[in-house]
């Protein structure tokens, strides 16, 4: 299960050996934005080499590529793809035309190497208007989509706004990305929260997208994991709560009663799922239920 989604700088040899005891249930090698077009070759081998050697525990391995409207994306998925990392996130995805370009590129490249055809899924980074506008298309145009991901620096410059830390720049951004993810059956997550040093601002941001319907968050720094996994792991009240749900549902089927409730309150199919998700969500987490 995700809940973070840690951005590593594929060019940096001590952050990407350390990745695996920061704690984030997910690592982003990253050759997009945090690599300087004259570093790309150099990352592209530090990170294949990485993934042929470094053992990341039980973090899963993302590794962002160069988008489709640069040189560089082919080679990454040529160099990459064969180290089987777990997904690859492709940057600004814009609608059917670039995943059916990507799809093709990275069918190609694993009938090369003799892999499993769509065994690396794809976590799409939408972070363009047009790329928000198009997520429900996106989000359900291949078996390979895992997730959706939300990229709000690069969408407000597209968008000529201002980003802050309010975030109500980004609200309906993230209201669509969430809408599209889920009505398509796959997660969302939500961007990073930049501001390193305020983490009652973070705290907060996280449950705001939580509350939102987002899956996990990702975080750009060490000290904003356990913040964020705190927020989107149940609480010990969800957890007690939706165990009486069940309970009562028991309870309620020994005695023959049709109709069931909680204190005081009806029980209905999405109580239910509700609290099926959190007791779901909890044991993922090998927490006690």
């Amino acid at each position: 299960m995700r809940r973070t989604l840690m951005f590593l700088p594929g060019n940096s040899p001590n952050m990407l050996q350390n990745g695996a005891i920061l704690g984030a249930d997910s690592i982003i090698l990253d050759l997009e934005d945090s690599v300087a077009p004259d570093q790309k070759d150099a990352a592209r081998e530090l990170v294949k080499n990485a993934l042929g050697s470094l053992d990341f525990g039980g973090c899963e391995i993302i590794v962002r590529i160069n988008g489709l409207d640069t040189p560089y994306w082919e080679a990454d998925l040529e160099e990459i793809l064969p180290m089987r990392p777990a997904v690859i996130m492709p940057a600004k995805v814009s609608g059917r035309d670039y995943c059916k370009t990507l799809e093709e590129k990275m069918a190609a490249v694993e009938k090369e190497h003799g892999m499993e055809a769509g065994c690396t899924k794809v976590l799409p980074l939408l972070e363009t208007a047009l790329g928000i506008e198009n997520a429900f298309e996106i989000a359900r145009f291949s078996e390979r989509m895992t997730a959706l991901f939300l990229g709000a620096e690069d969408l407000t410059a597209d968008l000529r706004c201002r980003r802050t830390k309010e975030g109500g720049e980004i609200l309906y951004a993230r209201g669509r990305l969430v809408m599209a993810a889920r009505a398509a059956g796959i997660d969302a997550y939500d961007c990073p929260f930049t501001d390193v040093e305020d983490m009652e601002g973070l705290e907060k941001d996280a449950e705001f997208a939580r509350s939102l319907g987002f899956t996990g968050k990702a975080v750009i720094s060490p000290r904003h994991i356990a913040a964020v996994n705190a927020v989107f792991s149940p609480g010990e009240k969800e957890i007690e709560y939706a165990k009486a749900v069940f309970r009562a549902i028991e309870e309620a089927r020994q005695q023959g009663k049709g109709a069931i409730s909680l204190n005081g309150k009806m029980i209905d199919a999405p109580i239910v799922a509700r609290a099926k998700t959190v007791l779901d969500d909890a044991r993922a987490m090998g927490m006690e239920v």
